[in-house]
């Protein structure tokens, strides 16, 4: 007969022991009931509304994403561009090319559109300003004056933010400096303009921020130029011509004091094209007293003060070497000071006088 075997209850402490265990091997697991974890999983899951409305929701959020980056293309009254919102930096446009561009949008439609941004209210009926695209819009604007076609009267356009694209003016310059090079001329008056519209602090902060991607001396050629305008622009007829080293040149020249010379040879108006309009500048550059480069010295001359008084009945010169020079644009007489000893203050209180003297005009 079999021994049978003894059997023993095991020890608190083993119980304990075995427990433990069990539950370093188990992960816990909360207790719920069924019920509510389904009904968790279903609240995670659930969407508002119907599957179309959830798609056009988000192809909203979509279209109101791209309105503010300014990625949509809008189709704009021709009628609401005030092509002249802000001065241009291209003048001159070559006739036979804009034809070829006028009969391409007759044929094929306008493949790449305008740039606009949003005016402040200041021209009536005009709700957009042009950034880029003046070639396009003037050709598209000839089609519909001469056809009549009302498929014309619409245009296609981007409306931008100017401010996040570094302003409306280097945007300007940027769109036609990559797309059709600009003269060394309209370079430098585009420079002088913004900074005389007070977009820039002076000219050199001008050329340094529409041009920052140029070369070092390709700012400097654009600020001989920009000087060029501010001198002689409103005598000059064919400044689109100056050759680059004919240019340098007359900037040199300028520089070195000979500016009341220059203007008296080109009020002559004897110039009707640009190579005789050259020819009086170079007449009075070769004249006697006539300071050009010094070939001793290298680098820019410094510029002279011109001595105290009028020059002519356009400039007058003061005592503290500020100087006041009269001119006129497409918008009426200007009043140009310059002068290292100018300040804020001190053109404030020139206007305040200029104020007094247009308020009562007998007193003055």
């Amino acid at each position: 007969m079999a021994k049978r075997r003894k059997l023993e209850a095991p020890s608190v402490e083993d119980m304990g022991r075995i427990e433990e265990e069990f539950r370093r091997e188990t992960p816990p697991r909360a207790i719920s009931a069924p019920i509510a974890q389904v009904a968790a999983e279903a609240a995670e899951q659930f969407q508002a509304g119907t599957p179309e409305m959830r798609r056009d929701a988000a192809q909203a959020a979509a279209y109101r994403m791209a309105a503010g980056q300014g990625r949509l293309i809008k189709q704009i009254a021709l009628s609401e561009i005030d092509a002249a919102s802000m001065q241009r930096d291209r003048t001159v446009i070559d006739p036979e090319a804009l034809q070829e561009l006028e009969f391409s949008i007759a044929e094929h439609g306008l493949r790449l559109p305008i740039e606009l941004y949003e005016l402040s209210g200041s021209v009536p009926g005009k709700r957009f300003g042009l950034l880029s695209g003046y070639r396009r819009l003037i050709a598209q604007q000839n089609l519909y004056k001469r056809d009549n076609d009302k498929a014309f009267a619409l245009i296609k356009a981007i409306v931008r933010d100017p401010a996040e694209m570094g302003g409306a003016l280097v945007a300007m310059v940027e769109e036609n400096e990559i797309r059709q090079d600009l003269s060394h001329f309209e370079r430098g008056r585009i420079a002088a303009i913004a900074a005389q519209q007070g977009a820039f602090a002076s000219t050199e902060a001008a050329v340094a921020e529409m041009f920052a991607a140029a070369s070092k001396a390709k700012r400097s050629k654009i600020r001989s130029f920009a000087l060029i305008f501010e001198e002689l622009g409103d005598v000059l007829h064919f400044a689109e011509g100056l050759r680059e080293k004919d240019g340098l040149r007359l900037a040199q020249a300028l520089r070195n004091g000979n500016a009341a010379r220059l203007r008296d040879a080109l009020a002559t108006g004897q110039g009707d094209d640009a190579r005789s309009e050259w020819a009086l500048i170079d007449k009075a550059l070769t004249m006697p007293g006539v300071i050009e480069t010094d070939p001793k010295r290298g680098g820019r001359p410094p510029k002279k003060t011109p001595a105290p008084g009028w020059d002519g009945g356009d400039t007058l010169t003061t005592t503290t070497g500020v100087t006041l020079r009269k001119a006129t644009d497409d918008k009426g007489f200007v009043i140009r000071l310059s002068g290292k000893s100018l300040s804020d203050e001190m053109v404030r209180s020139v206007m305040k006088s200029i104020q007094g003297i247009l308020e009562n005009p007998e007193a003055g």
